[in-house]
Formats: C-alpha cells, sequence, structure tokens
C-alpha cells in the first residue's frame, strides 16, 4: 500500500490515544484521585511505550536504516524524530495536570509535600524513618577511577549527585531500594505524604559527608526491553523454555537506554557526563517536575475516612453476579439449555469460574481444555483446574509465556498446573497464543456432548473488573466440534488446521474477514460494516475497508487506540467513522459485524485488526447464532456508537474532536452499567416454555 493520503503512522496514533487518556484527567466530573489515576495511567503506559515500540525502532534503525513504514513512509529515524518531538507536549501537559490536581487536593487534605514543606514533627519522623529505615538498605556509589560507572536498571528510580572532592568531580548515585515503599505517608490527621526519593534526596549530604554536594537530580532510565525470544532457535523443551523466558526477564533489565527522565534542569557538566555514559542524547532526556511514577495513586483511596473516599473517588460499582444466570441453578444445564453472554466488568467473571468449578466436580466431565494468556497474581480459575486434574480429569493448558510482562507470573502458574497433573503446552516457535476459548467435553448416557467458551478478553480475574470484554458460553454442536479440533491441533503443534465455524489465525482469520468485506462490496451503498476493537494497522484490512467505502459501504468503527485508517478522506474513506471511548473502564471487546438484518455475520474475537494479530498469532474469532446473544451484543454496540460524553470522532487529519452534544447525554460505560443493576434486581428471566420442557425432560432422565 503506497498512497498514505487515507493512513497514519502507529506511533503517533498511539500517544494520540495515551493524550486521550491524561486529557481525561481534567475532566472535572470525574472525581479527583480517579483523575490522578488516569495521569498515572498514562505515565505507565508511556513508560512501556519507550520500552517496547521507542525500542524496536532503535533496534530497527541498527538494522535497517532505510526501512519505510508502510502507513507513513517514514523510515526508523524519521518515526524516532516525531516520536520525541510530539512526547514533549505531552510531558508539559502531564505536569500542569499534576499541579492542578494536587493543588485541589490539598483542599480535601491529601498533600504530596516536598521535604522544604514538612513540618517541625514531620521533619523529625523523615529523619527518624531515614535513620531506621532506609540508611542500612541503601547502596550509594560513587565512580572514580577505582569505581566503575554502575549499570543503572531500567525504570528503577535513582538520585544522583554531582559532588566535588579535592578540586575533582565527582558522579554518585543512589538507586531507590526496590523494598522501599514509594511514598512515605506522614503522622497527622489528614493524608501527607512524600515520595520516598525525596527524602533520599534530602539526605544526600549526610550520606556524601566527605564530599561537597554541588547539584542532586531525582532521576529514571528507561531501557530497551523488546526481546523477542524466538530470535533464537532453541529446543521446546518445558524446563528449557521456562529458562530461556528467565534469562530473558534478565536481559531486559540491562537493554540500552532510550530515555532518561530528570525532576529538574541540571547543569551542562552534568548532563553532559551523563549523556556521554549511559549514553543519551538530548531529544532523549525529558525534566519534569511531576513525578516520574505515580502507581501509588491506586492505593491513596484505602487511606482515607469514607466520606472523603466518597467525594473523590469514583461510586463503587461491584460486578453483578449472575445477570441472565440463575444463580440457584448448574450453570452447565443453564448453558446446555442455551447460549450465554457475559459482559465484564457490568457482569462479572464469577458464573465462569464456576462452570470450570462445576465442572472439576461432575462426573460426566472427562477433560478441560483452556489456552492461557494474562492470568491475575492470585487466580480462582488455575485452583479449579488444579482441582479437575487431581480428581483424574484431563486438563490441557496452553499457557503463553511471552505475555510481555506477565512472562514470570505466567512461568509460575505453569509451575503449579504441571505439578497438579495437568497437561501445561507452550506453543509455538514464531507465533504467541493470544486466543481466549475454552473447552470442556461431558459424557453424558454414552453421548459426547461439549461446552465452549469464547472470549474477547483474559481470564484474569481483576482485569476483568476493568476492562468491557464479552464471553460467550454455548453448547452448540457446530462450536464444539471445531474447538475440539482447534485443541487437538495445538497440542500437535498444527497451525494449518481447517475449520467451519471458528475464524482461527493465522491461517483463515483474515482471509475470511477480507472475504466478508468483499461480500458488503458487492452491496454498493447498501452494504453496511460495523466493528469494534482496540486497534487498526494492518495494511491488507486497511486498504479493503476504504475499497469498501469507495463502494458506498457504511462503516462504522470504535477503535479505542491505535487507528492507521483516517476517516473522511475525500475518494478514499468518506464512508468510513471512527470513534474512540476512554473512560472509567478500558474498552477492550472486539466485535465484527457484516451486514444488518437476517443477513448480518457477527463475531467476536481475541483479535485486533493488526498485522501481529492477524499474521503472527494464534486467534479465534467465534459466530454469534443465538438471537438473544445478539441482541445483547448490539446493545453494546449502539450504547458506545450513541456516546456523546466520552466518545471522540476521528478526524481526516488525525486528530479527535468531541461527539456533538445532540440529545441527551449518554455514557456508554454508565448505561451498562445502570443497564446490568436493574437486570439483578429484576432477576433472571424465566425461561421460554421450550426450555423448560427441555429442562424436564433431562430432569427425567437423571432420576431414572
Amino acid at each position: 500500500m503506497n498512497d498514505q493520503a487515507f493512513t497514519q503512522n502507529r506511533e503517533l496514533s498511539w500517544l494520540a490515544f495515551n493524550d486521550r487518556v491524561l486529557t481525561e484527567a481534567t475532566d472535572e466530573t470525574v472525581p479527583l484521585l480517579e483523575r490522578l489515576k488516569f495521569v498515572s495511567i498514562f505515565t505507565s503506559n508511556l513508560d512501556e511505550f519507550f520500552m517496547i515500540r521507542v525500542g524496536s525502532l532503535f533496534d530497527l534503525a541498527n538494522v535497517n536504516a532505510d526501512a519505510k513504514d508502510k502507513r507513513s513512509g517514514w523510515t526508523p529515524e524519521e518515526q524516532l524524530q516525531a516520536i520525541y518531538t510530539a512526547v514533549q507536549p505531552l510531558y508539559r501537559k502531564r505536569e500542569a495536570i499534576c499541579a492542578a490536581l494536587e493543588k485541589q487536593l490539598r483542599l480535601h487534605g491529601v498533600c504530596r509535600l516536598h521535604y522544604n514543606e514538612l513540618e517541625g514533627p514531620e521533619q523529625k519522623f523523615c529523619n527518624q524513618y531515614f535513620k531506621n529505615s532506609i540508611a542500612p538498605i541503601i547502596s550509594p556509589q560513587i565512580v572514580d577511577t577505582h569505581h566503575p560507572f554502575p549499570h543503572l536498571r531500567n525504570k528503577v528510580i535513582h538520585v544522583g549527585a554531582w559532588l566535588k572532592y579535592k578540586n575533582r568531580d565527582v558522579f554518585a548515585v543512589i538507586p531507590l531500594p526496590d523494598a522501599l515503599p514509594p511514598v512515605l505517608f506522614l503522622p497527622g490527621g489528614d493524608l501527607r505524604y512524600i515520595h520516598m526519593e525525596e527524602v533520599l534526596l534530602a539526605f544526600v549530604e549526610q550520606i556524601f559527608s566527605n564530599y561537597a554536594v554541588r547539584e542532586k537530580v531525582v532521576f529514571c532510565v528507561t531501557r530497551n526491553a523488546d526481546i523477542n525470544p524466538e530470535d533464537d532457535t532453541y529446543d521446546f523443551d518445558s524446563d528449557d523454555f521456562r529458562k530461556k523466558m528467565k534469562k530473558v526477564l534478565k536481559q531486559r533489565m540491562r537493554l540500552a537506554p532510550v530515555r532518561l527522565e530528570l525532576s529538574k534542569s541540571i547543569s551542562a557538566d552534568f548532563a553532559n557526563y551523563l549523556k556521554t555514559r549511559l549514553p543519551v542524547t538530548d531529544r532523549q532526556i525529558f525534566v519534569t517536575s511531576a513525578p516520574l511514577k505515580l502507581s501509588y495513586a491506586f492505593s491513596l483511596a484505602a487511606k482515607l475516612p469514607e466520606v472523603k473516599r466518597r467525594a473523590l473517588t469514583y461510586a463503587p460499582f461491584t460486578p453483578c453476579l449472575y445477570g441472565e444466570l440463575n444463580p440457584n441453578e448448574s450453570i452447565i444445564r443453564q448453558v446446555m439449555r442455551k447460549d450465554r453472554l457475559l459482559s465484564y466488568p457490568f457482569e462479572s467473571m464469577v458464573p465462569f469460574l464456576n462452570l470450570i468449578r462445576e465442572a472439576s466436580e461432575d462426573p460426566a466431565v472427562i477433560s478441560i481444555k483452556i489456552t492461557i494468556y494474562r492470568l491475575a497474581s492470585k487466580a480462582k480459575l488455575v485452583d479449579y483446574l488444579c482441582a479437575a486434574a487431581e480428581r483424574g480429569k484431563d486438563v490441557t493448558v496452553l499457557i503463553e509465556l511471552r505475555a510481555r510482562f506477565d512472562e514470570q507470573n505466567n512461568i509460575d502458574w505453569s509451575e503449579r498446573l504441571e505439578e497438579a497433573g495437568c497437561t501445561v503446552l507452550y506453543g509455538f516457535e514464531e507465533y504467541k497464543v493470544h486466543s481466549k476459548i475454552c473447552l470442556i467435553t461431558r459424557r453424558e448416557h454414552g453421548e459426547i456432548r461439549t461446552i465452549t467458551q469464547v472470549g474477547t478478553g483474559n481470564y484474569n480475574e481483576k482485569t476483568a473488573e476493568q476492562y468491557t470484554d464479552v464471553a460467550l458460553l454455548t453448547a452448540d454442536r457446530r462450536i464444539g466440534e471445531d474447538a475440539t479440533e482447534f485443541f487437538k491441533n495445538m497440542s500437535i503443534g498444527n497451525l494449518e488446521g481447517s475449520y467451519q465455524q471458528l475464524l482461527v489465525a493465522p491461517v483463515s482469520l483474515k482471509s475470511a474477514i477480507m472475504e466478508r468485506i468483499d461480500a458488503e462490496i458487492a452491496k454498493r451503498d447498501q452494504g453496511r460494516i460495523r466493528i469494534k476493537i482496540n486497534s487498526i494497522t494492518d495494511v491488507d484490512l486497511i486498504e479493503k475497508l476504504k475499497q469498501a467505502s469507495c463502494a458506498g459501504v457504511k462503516i462504522d468503527m470504535i477503535v479505542r487506540g491505535i487507528c492507521c485508517i483516517l476517516p473522511g478522506v475525500p475518494g478514499k474513506t468518506e464512508n468510513l467513522r471512527v470513534v474512540s471511548i476512554v473512560g472509567r473502564y478500558l474498552e477492550h471487546s472486539r466485535i465484527y459485524c457484516f451486514g444488518e438484518g437476517a443477513g448480518e455475520q457477527m463475531y467476536i474475537s481475541s483479535a485486533d485488526f493488526m498485522t501481529r494479530n492477524t499474521t503472527r498469532r494464534v486467534e479465534v474469532a467465534c459466530p454469534i447464532y443465538d438471537k438473544e446473544v445478539r441482541a445483547k451484543l448490539h446493545r453494546i454496540m449502539d450504547a458506545c456508537f450513541a456516546d456523546n460524553v466520552k466518545a471522540r470522532v476521528l478526524q481526516s487529519d488525525g486528530t479527535y474532536a468531541l461527539c456533538p452534544k445532540e440529545g441527551a447525554p449518554v455514557d456508554s460505560q454508565q448505561l451498562m452499567m445502570d443497564q446490568a443493576l436493574r437486570r439483578q434486581a429484576e432477576g433472571p428471566a424465566p425461561e421460554p416454555e421450550e426450555h423448560r420442557g427441555i429442562f424436564r425432560k433431562l430432569k427425567g432422565l437423571f432420576s431414572k
């Protein structure tokens, strides 16, 4: 694709998304502590962006400096320059927002303090804390002929000092120990706290008492973390693979710097020293008075009295436990009768977990098979899978050890699963397994029956309360047969499998989507496409959507993050509309709809329209046949497209604009929370007569 008139660079598109996250921190309808959390999310997002995306561009520049990005036509160096230029104003914006939020939070008694702001008793408290808890565990180091420049670990906060000793300039550094908390809460009535690096900074003169301290600064180095364990050939023996991943994690801490953050400006001599030793260039240095890390923002609310907590945070929302399911009846029996759809975080993951627990105890269950990409640090799912294996059931877990930044967690879980007797697989040398699919196989009255779960998000009990995702539970034989074939192929390393219902990457997903877009193109201006995804970068799918727009097909897309196709470009994408929603929850579900009415084809999937998903991962898209499940997914899509509070509309120049405030305000996530609460209050709807009849027959069979 050489025509870049209707496409944009993926990195700048991602930065625009992260800017929308930061902008949420300025929304005065959002409670103050929640706004601070958005600044924290922006910060951690940017950290990962530098470690992965900027790191990979540095690698690409070294390997193939002339490589051109297909969407912008830029070389790696041109992309890096555009990134560094775009990030500087984001730092200034973040700094201003942080200062404004902290000023407002002080009015509520929530105060981040500098050391010189501490009152007498607070300084005394800090002095004692330094003496008892910090001084014994810090490792200060000077750099001279006998002490080499140390390795500065990735994303660890350091205090650096420019010292004078006998007419010599000396650099000194103190890493902030991992054992220390990020902030020190001070005694007293209000919630007053100081960053641990601020405490350490205050005692630099005492630590280096034999030197004259000329300058001191808090700083943090971000390193390239884009290690690809598939780069080397290795035996896929499970122990060897785990050892390989552990080595990768150690390597990640030592790769080349891509960014240096400073808490304030430093002298030219000090800066030149750091630039030479790290090394970094001027464009890689970012000076900010805002905290370098803000993850502590998520712990502040717990330290507040209830009245203040209610004023400064979202009203609590607990995912509805059962939605349309009956809590007093077997989940297995309910799914055997009818397809069910769980919608997170408005509905809980508990019914799915209970399904696995029930399956682990059900004598009729022969096997449970599941693919796992990310899990919570505490996972009931693993407990139930282990219990099933210990009860003699065949439990197969395909766990992806290369889920970035969750590698160690997945290594630990794989060892636990193996110890319990589960068969643990690790996927493929060149393809990550990103699919979210689970298959329960039962033998009932001599007949084999299946229950299949296909989801858009991970089996992570924590993020299921933070991300919007959907999960289908179905006893449809057609889908069960494909799921059975899928797991058979995964276990024998076959990526070329053929499926009748499921669309499976890397073989059939992309081509099937292209075929369905072609079918809409054939309808010309009667064609209709509605897509909800996180990102779109795949140049073939972008080109195909452009063709559909040119043919008159009406295309509506919800794209939360990276969107490399630009809507509204004359003669290219005039019939394409793209909106992005950034709100209380992370929009994460992937829903594809082709056509409308009786002929509409609808899928849910784990895959975004990114090349990595369509050609370099194992992904699954599942058709939706049940009319009530389809209606529920339509309600989700309709709510998102109707959003005029949190939604932003992508413009043809790559910027985003507020949705027109036509009619009543619609916040799609709040709407779905309200609907879920209403359904829970009403209780599950009574089953149709034909379902009750089937249940009576089943009950009769079991009683014989």
